[in-house]
């Protein structure tokens, strides 16, 4: 993958490679980044960059004239991006290169074996390629988990271990990329040392989604780059260019999916799911028909599935956001279907902004906890009760 393929990112695509031509490298780096940021997508660009045959040179020095007429870099030049054709370019881009490992959470293939993540490297190949910006859920159910938990194990970390201790293949460098270091436990504090202390020329890619959940031993121990949400536009070329969607369509999930291309290209899949009027009955059943129209209600969102839960909540959290702009600053801005304009601005008829921002947070709790596989009956009955009571009682509802 070269950094071309990373929607937006500008930034980082241009201090990554200068951390290579100033050798500033650092041998353990963690991208962290929210769920569609492209966190992954990055490090995956970034790890083609380092093993490029034309990059790893020393850029500096010059070469003399290429045999096959390719113009000769000019001394203390820079590039940007992997070249995308030499032999450790192509190898990379299919996730086969020798020198480039990786470790994902798995679960166990053949029973009585551990579980490692070479069990699955057909299988990541595949998924790397197809879904980038997919999330852990997609990969698990992708792998056929079902619902077992994914793990990133000790057996795993002995088989990092011998793998950086050999000797690289082909490239100057050995790198590997670690997705979501949350999955791993105290088993971690095995790669310890070989983080402090790796063989020359080994680069650690750490790709996380929550800091709060990765081991206190290992943050300490990584040089830290926060990936940013990619912006609206971005996301919305994004739709346009590689997904085909429609340009009001693109326009509209860009706007709900506040910079996550994992949600818009779900979003994008299911574009003719009427989310308002999903929305618009369980409001009614909340505030007017009452607790038999809310277990009804809650019992038809509860057969959706997690993927489809969570884009409904983040589409009540769009609406709410335009409703809280509209009363701070007059307007919500252009772009935005004339729907969710009159919705919201008909929600604020009967809500003020504290109310707003309340049911906001409860919205965020929601997904975080359907993403944790919460039973959805008993989360929507009590986010159901918990609305209600904001709307009709003004009540608040802190947490713990």
């Amino acid at each position: 993958m070269q950094f071309k393929e990373v929607i937006g990112q500008h930034s980082l695509k241009k201090e990554l490679p200068e951390l290579m031509k100033e050798n500033r490298l650092a041998h353990a780096i963690l991208f962290l980044g929210k769920e569609g940021s492209g966190a992954l997508p990055l490090a995956l660009a970034f790890a083609q960059y380092i093993v490029c045959e034309r990059i790893s040179r020393p850029l500096a020095v010059s070469q003399g004239p290429s045999l096959f007429g390719d113009p000769e870099p000019e001394p203390d030049t820079i590039s940007y991006d992997s070249c995308g054709t030499c032999p450790s370019c192509v190898k990379a881009a299919a996730f086969a290169h020798p020198d480039i490992h990786f470790s994902y959470p798995v679960v166990t293939k053949k029973s009585g074996t551990p579980p490692i993540s070479t069990d699955y490297i057909t299988e990541w190949r595949e998924f790397v390629k197809g879904y980038p910006y997919g999330n852990a859920y997609d990969w698990l159910q992708f792998i056929g988990a079902e619902n077992k938990q994914g793990n990133i194990t000790a057996q795993e970390c002995n088989d990092i271990i011998k793998k950086l201790n050999l000797k690289s293949f082909e490239s100057e460098y050995k790198v590997l990329i670690m997705w979501l270091p949350e999955y791993l436990g105290n088993e971690g504090n095995k790669l310890l040392k070989l983080i402090e202390e790796p063989p020359p020329n080994t680069v650690f890619l750490f790709v996380a989604e929550n800091e709060s959940q990765i081991l206190a031993t290992i943050l300490s121990r990584v040089q830290l780059i926060k990936v940013p949400l990619p912006e609206d536009r971005e996301i919305e070329a994004a739709l346009l260019e590689r997904n085909n969607t429609s340009p009001e369509t693109a326009a509209r999930i860009a706007a709900v999916s506040q910079g996550n291309y994992h949600m818009a290209l779900q979003l994008a899949q299911h574009a003719e799911e009427d989310w308002q009027e999903l929305l618009r009955d369980w409001l009614n059943a909340i505030m007017k028909t009452g607790p038999v129209a809310q277990a009804k209600w809650v019992d038809e969102i509860s057969k959706l599935g997690r993927e489809k839960q969570k884009q409904f909540l983040q589409y009540f959290n769009h609406l709410l956001q335009l409703a809280v702009k509209i009363q701070v600053f007059g307007q919500a801005g252009e772009g935005f279907p004339e729907k969710d304009l009159d919705f919201a601005t008909r929600f604020n008829k009967i809500t003020r902004m504290e109310q707003q921002e309340a049911i906001i947070n409860e919205l965020d709790n929601a997904a975080y906890y359907i993403e944790r596989n919460a039973n959805s009956k008993m989360l929507f009955m009590a986010l159901t009760i918990k609305i209600y009571h904001i709307i009709k009682d003004k009540i608040v509802f802190l947490n713990e």
